[in-house]
């Protein structure tokens, strides 16, 4: 059988998710992920400079496609780093990588890149031979032809909607309220097109002023979506604004009538944290269950980890856009934090009383005396409703992706 890399067989799962929303918004909730995969490809294997302090990331890959391309055939690319340059709304390299995904997938251009970067010798020798996906026979021709599935989307996404690139694939689009109302902890990103992108203060007054009386087109970015979720990449910004002024009052977002009956029903399953819900569950424990992490395995690995009788620890456990994280909730240490391509599954305990019972596998690194294989960890929600929930929330992440090591 040959062998599979899980960031490229998770890719692959993505974009089947993709594909079928046809045309592709920042509102896809599977965007995300696809160009966090994409991201970990370019840059799993990318070399340091030795004799450097700087950081090389996979945007100078793609700046120096240029400076080897002696017969003008990128202009198409030429045009993109230049464009991700002028940006002023992205301050570090991690943010123009980001932006030039977002531009290559808009243009249907990200297979002919990933073309050139691997038929120039002098940018993919930044590359690891025994690490990078990008030298590796058995895994460089699956992710082109990813990339040319990609190129053959349609993407419509906004250029304007970049400023927190640079800290967060999730961007503010996908959370904004559509109303006529600013409040307390929104951020002025545009005023008439000028970015405020890390203004220093009184910068937006200046503004104001040289466009007094003109129409005014105001761009916010909210601190808080619908649903009263927090948006991640502002809460150290809030923080910060309320050290400043401290009698700055953040409105809670009123609660319906159905929010208060689920509230009622949870009980005290669930806390929030810095705006996001974590589930109160128990970890049961885990073991190593092989070589095989495929869906089929739970049906005897949960019961074999329940027969080991490991100690129970109340966590809270964090499903979030990328990962999820377990953090013991007495002591606040965290367990473990696994991104979803690590998970090849998740499941419930199928059999009665047990139905608040699941479990995931995660691939398991290799050990003294022991090969790289797969770990079973088991846990329990408080009902069968919350363990659903869960469940469903995991396998959004990375759907069924069997995997062998």
């Amino acid at each position: 059988m040959p062998a599979k890399d899980p960031l490229i067989e998770t890719l692959k799962v993505c974009i089947l998710n993709l594909k079928l929303e046809g045309t592709v918004t920042d509102s896809s909730p599977h965007l995300a992920s696809c160009c966090e995969l994409l991201e970990l490809i370019l840059r799993k294997g990318l070399q340091q400079p030795i004799l450097s302090l700087a950081h090389r990331d996979y945007w100078h890959c793609f700046e120096q496609l240029l400076q080897h391309d002696s017969c003008g055939r990128l202009s198409s690319v030429s045009l993109a780093v230049q464009q991700t340059t002028a940006c002023t709304k992205l301050t570090n390299f991690q943010g123009r990588g980001r932006f030039f995904i977002r531009l290559m997938l808009m243009r249907k251009t990200l297979g002919n890149v990933v073309k050139h970067l691997l038929h120039t010798n002098r940018v993919i020798e930044l590359y690891s031979p025994y690490i990078a996906i990008l030298r590796n026979e058995e895994f460089v021709e699956p992710f082109l032809s990813l990339s040319m599935v990609l190129s053959e989307m349609d993407f419509k996404l906004s250029i304007e909607n970049c400023s927190f690139l640079d800290e967060s694939w999730l961007l503010p689009g996908s959370q904004a309220q559509v109303d006529m109302f600013a409040e307390p902890g929104d951020i002025i990103d545009e005023i008439n097109g000028i970015s405020l992108r890390n203004a220093s203060n009184g910068q937006a007054g200046v503004v104001l002023s040289k466009l007094k009386g003109q129409p005014l087109s105001i761009r916010l970015i909210r601190w808080r979506g619908g649903d009263g979720s927090i948006y991640q990449p502002l809460v150290k910004h809030l923080r910060q604004l309320k050290q400043e002024k401290p009698s700055l009052q953040f409105g809670p977002k009123p609660a319906s009538h159905q929010d208060r009956t689920v509230g009622q029903r949870k009980g005290q399953t669930q806390c929030v944290k810095d705006g996001r819900i974590l589930y109160a569950v128990h970890l049961l424990g885990k073991a190593n269950i092989g070589m095989y992490g495929g869906k089929e395995v739970l049906q005897h690995a949960i019961p074999a980890v329940m027969e080991s009788k490991q100690a129970r620890k109340e966590v809270l456990l964090d499903v979030k856009e990328t990962h999820l994280t377990c953090t013991d909730k007495t002591n606040k240490q965290e367990l473990f934090q696994h991104h979803f391509p690590e998970i090849s599954c998740v499941g419930r305990f199928g059999s009665q009383p047990d139905l608040t019972i699941f479990a995931f596998c995660v691939l398991d690194p290799p050990q003294a005396g022991r090969p790289a294989g797969f770990c079973c960890v088991v846990l329990q929600a408080a009902t069968s409703i919350e363990c659903e929930e869960i469940v469903n929330r995991i396998a959004a992440g990375f759907k069924h992706t069997e995997w062998f090591v």
